[in-house]
């Protein structure tokens, strides 16, 4: 499921939206084979004279297993989405119960990225987000293309500070007209004075 675009703000643009690195999975995969494994071996060996309520128990007990850990993993790959946007870095996660964390992209003070050689063969690493005040420093694990996440989080910083730096538009000659006839309307300006000053806007435009 992408990510939902109805949480983006009003002109913002959602950049890149990325689950975890399928690596992620590697750890509770194998765990639920090795718990199946084990399940079924001990229904294999247990005696014939246990009765069905023990087996039935044995396997009750992996499905619990099995729910505490791996499927806790999985559903945290499954329902995971690392987004950058033109305005901010959010990672959000869970089905039911929700975890969300976001960080303005001005607040950003550095962006770094780790890889071990074995990760870099297969595109993913972990990303380490550095902010001033109350985010300080997070650590994302089995990011896709850190490197390539890096660059554009950088690329969005830049455009995102020479937007907030941007010079205000200058206003148009029907604006400030319309100022001057509310100025003349309210006082403050004269009949004279108010064609003076238009007289001068017009020229100038």
């Amino acid at each position: 499921m992408p990510f939902p675009r109805r949480l983006l703000a009003e002109g913002e643009e959602l950049i890149m939206d990325l689950r975890p690195h399928w690596i992620a999975l590697a750890m509770p995969l194998g765990e639920t084979v090795l718990l199946a494994a084990a399940v079924i071996a001990t229904l294999i060996y247990v005696p014939d004279s246990w009765p069905t309520a023990a087996r039935l128990a044995i396997v009750g007990v992996g499905v619990v297993l099995f729910l505490i850990h791996p499927l806790r993993l999985i559903v945290a790959w499954a329902t995971s989405h690392f987004v950058v946007t033109s305005d901010r870095v959010i990672h959000r996660s869970g089905w039911f119960a929700k975890h969300s964390m976001e960080i303005p992209l001005e607040k950003l003070s550095d962006v770094k990225f780790n890889q071990s050689v074995f990760e870099r063969i297969i595109g993913a690493g972990d990303l380490i987000l550095e902010s001033a005040g109350e985010f300080g420093q997070e650590v994302f694990g089995d990011v896709r293309k850190p490197e390539h996440v890096q660059k554009t989080i950088y690329e969005m910083n830049e455009a995102n500070q020479r937007r907030m730096v941007a010079p205000a538009a200058a206003p148009s000659p029907a604006d400030e007209l319309a100022k001057l006839d509310r100025l003349r309307d309210e006082g403050v300006l004269t009949e004279d004075e108010f064609q003076a000053q238009k007289a001068r806007l017009l020229g100038r435009s």
